[in-house]
């Protein structure tokens, strides 16, 4: 998503694609794939992308060393353009993305987490590197300064709608379809949109059962919180959140239908939009 993102943040039409779309390209989904390595040692997840993760593969240790591998040759990569405007955008961007990582990290196991912390965290370990995506393809095709902006706002926004989808698939998706471990956020502590809007919903004693699965002082009940959710209608709502978000990432385009990119990355809501469709049936 994120390279394809930059393709299209960039596009001006012609048959070939730019090298340094290419390049720049490469640099955020190296460090997006570093996130994943860590992210799946956390999670003490099995599979990634249909895979054993690297972590089951070669071990925790390995694969952190891995990790930071993929984040440093990421760098090393957006070093290569003639300014230093792509590598400290990358830099700048990549720290966010850590401090997001951190901030959950640290509240894994925790209940103590408002809709205002969730927000923060999304915006940081996952709408960053949608944002900065968009800023680099605009920005490298040379699109004047406001739709580089208004890009970068379609792509945090995009972003932050994608997280919080991601964030029902966990518990709505298919394994073997979405191709990797899912009902990892309940059982590693992370309290997600979903279990947040349950946790609201829940009469007081299910509430604190669940708030007790969160903190770890009772094993996960994976199947009871799915049917809850449709019970009280948690899906539906965290649907609705997706939707706000998808409609400010059109709303931060629509005074640049004349810009190329603007019909494909438009394009790219629809896509989203279906794809959480798929998950209730």
């Amino acid at each position: 998503i994120r390279p394809a993102l930059v393709f299209l943040s960039g596009w001006r039409g012609s048959g070939a694609v730019q090298p340094d779309l290419v390049r720049v390209a490469a640099v955020v989904e190296l460090v997006r794939l570093a996130t994943l390595v860590h992210d799946d040692i956390m999670d003490e997840a099995d599979v990634r992308r249909s895979r054993r993760t690297a972590a089951r593969e070669y071990g925790a240790t390995a694969a952190v060393l891995l990790g930071d591998a993929l984040f440093a040759h990421a760098l090393h990569l957006a070093t290569q353009f003639p300014t230093n405007e792509i590598c400290a955008a990358v830099s700048e961007s990549t720290r966010r993305v850590c401090a997001g990582e951190i901030v959950q990290t640290l509240r894994r196991g925790s209940t103590n987490i408002t809709r205002a912390d969730y927000q923060r965290i999304v915006d940081l370990k996952t709408a960053e590197l949608f944002r900065v995506s968009c800023f680099l393809g605009a920005r490298l095709a040379g699109f004047p300064a406001d739709f580089v902006e208004a890009a970068s706002h379609f792509g945090r926004h995009l972003g932050i709608a994608y997280q919080i989808y991601d964030d029902l698939v966990d518990f709505f998706g298919e394994e073997k379809r979405i191709g990797k471990t899912l009902g990892t956020d309940l059982a590693s502590g992370k309290l997600t949109l979903p279990l947040l809007m349950l946790l609201e919903r829940l009469p007081a004693g299910e509430a604190t059962a669940l708030a007790s699965e969160i903190t770890g002082e009772r094993p996960p009940q994976l199947a009871l919180r799915l049917r809850q959710m449709n019970e009280f209608g948690v899906f539906v709502a965290v649907a609705d959140s997706v939707q706000t978000e998808v409609a400010a990432a059109q709303a931060a385009l629509r005074d640049f239908a004349h810009q190329l990119p603007s019909a494909s990355l438009l394009g790219l809501c629809d896509v989203l939009q279906a794809q959480v469709a798929g998950l209730h049936r």
